[in-house]
């Protein structure tokens, strides 16, 4: 076996045997990987609390067939503030059940690490309304399915687009509206999200836009994976 160092995210663990947990983690150069932690669960463990789940560690594995064995972690983000905090927690949750879903073991895929990175490091710092949601646009349109938000995706037209349907590939015209409706300050939300102006999008206060914008990402992400996410219940009750 083959030793390599490499930094991740903790998406989630999973017992195995008496002592040992299975650690499923988001690196950046080696994709989703599936580790063995040895003796994590004995109060004794060189571990201690660093390979729980939202942890952000460096570490070094021996690479094998189907498991590898984590040799040491550091820990460089704990995420304390989100930790403390119920309601960060549930959306951080959201977030790695997300990346947990898109990403494919051994597919590297630095871009969607660097995103749950950042995104967990803005939540621990700011707790914007909006950062879910964000995240799961942003996660779409990484995935190869951004949303058509300035015309009609089915006949083209540029006015009266007043619904959204991530199936159909973004915004329908009064004529052609399928899936959800969508207010014009959700439509702007959205395309600011998108378009490069996340910083301004996630400065948005609570309110009945942001409100909207939740809403309709929640569905799209589960629309785009095929399946609901059991985290993303806990973050608003409308989903």
């Amino acid at each position: 076996m083959s030793l390599y160092r490499d930094q991740g995210v903790v998406l989630r663990t999973m017992r195995l045997g008496e002592a040992d947990r299975i650690v499923t983690m988001v690196t950046r150069e080696h994709g989703k990987v599936r580790a063995v932690a040895k003796g994590v669960r004995r109060t004794t463990s060189k571990f201690g609390g660093r390979l729980e789940p939202l942890s952000h560690v460096v570490m070094m594995c021996w690479a094998g067939r189907e498991l590898d064995i984590i040799n040491q972690a550091e820990v460089i983000d704990s995420f304390r503030a989100i930790r403390e905090n119920l309601g960060r927690v549930q959306k951080a949750y959201s977030m790695l059940e997300v990346v947990d879903q898109l990403s494919m073991e051994r597919h590297v895929n630095p871009r969607m690490y660097d995103m749950l990175v950042g995104g967990l490091r803005v939540l621990a710092t700011t707790d914007p309304p909006l950062m879910p949601a964000a995240f799961f646009l942003k996660a779409v349109a990484l995935d190869g399915a951004s949303p058509i938000l300035d015309v009609c995706v089915s006949c083209g037209s540029d006015s009266g687009l007043v619904a959204f349907d991530i199936i159909e590939g973004g915004v329908l015209c009064r004529s052609c509206r399928r899936g959800r409706p969508v207010s014009p300050g959700a439509l702007d939300l959205i395309r600011r999200i998108l378009g490069g102006s996340l910083g301004s999008a996630l400065a948005e206060p609570a309110g009945e836009v942001v409100g909207e914008v939740s809403d309709l990402a929640g569905e799209a992400i589960e629309l785009h994976l095929d399946r609901r996410l059991r985290s993303l219940r806990t973050v608003s009750g409308s989903w």
